[in-house]
């Protein structure tokens, strides 16, 4: 994983610099390629030796939502002509993290049990930000074998206030 992290450090900087005008238009677009280059199918189409760059390229466009500004659209050729299609997701993770320090914010992703309403969220996110001391972009997944409590994952932070985590701590605390 290190070699993937290694490759996709340079095409993350120079899109993050080339589109200091519009991070948020540039970070959408490329989630989006990242969430294609995901797909294990196209994977295998872009792989192939018969498969053209031009192929790939307008399978990603086809699959786009919306229209692609002109520099999507040269990121990603040049992207698929350097074969680095299966880059594409720790590109776009690693653009996401040099946005999120320039404005002194982080993702976080919360796992519950249970749905939390959007108020609940809300203030979660209030402690959470005291908590860490930064700005969090926060997303929300469900684990229902937390059996309560929630978990929060920010960076290589993890805070975990989970019954299955205390329960995790009991059992060893009792086979200790």
């Amino acid at each position: 994983m290190a070699e993937l992290a290694t490759i996709a450090r340079p095409y993350a900087e120079a899109l993050f610099k080339s589109a200091k005008a519009d991070l948020g238009g540039a970070a959408s677009w490329l989630d989006q390629f990242a969430a294609i280059a995901g797909n294990a199918q196209l994977q295998q189409f872009a792989d192939n030796p018969k498969v053209t760059n031009d192929q790939v390229f307008d399978v990603f466009v086809g699959i786009a939502k919306g229209s692609l500004p002109e520099s999507a659209k040269n990121f990603l050729r040049i992207v698929i002509e350097n074969g680095r299609v299966d880059a594409l997701p720790e590109i776009a993770a690693q653009f996401r993290a040099l946005v999120n320090a320039q404005g002194g914010s982080s993702d976080a992703v919360v796992f519950s049990a249970f749905a939390i309403d959007v108020k609940a969220l809300a203030e979660l996110t209030a402690v959470l930000e005291k908590r860490f001391g930064r700005k969090l972009n926060v997303t929300m997944q469900l684990d229902e074998s937390l059996i309560g409590g929630v978990r929060v994952v920010v960076g290589d932070e993890v805070l975990d206030t989970s019954v299955k985590a205390r329960l995790d701590q009991m059992k060893i605390a009792l086979t200790a």
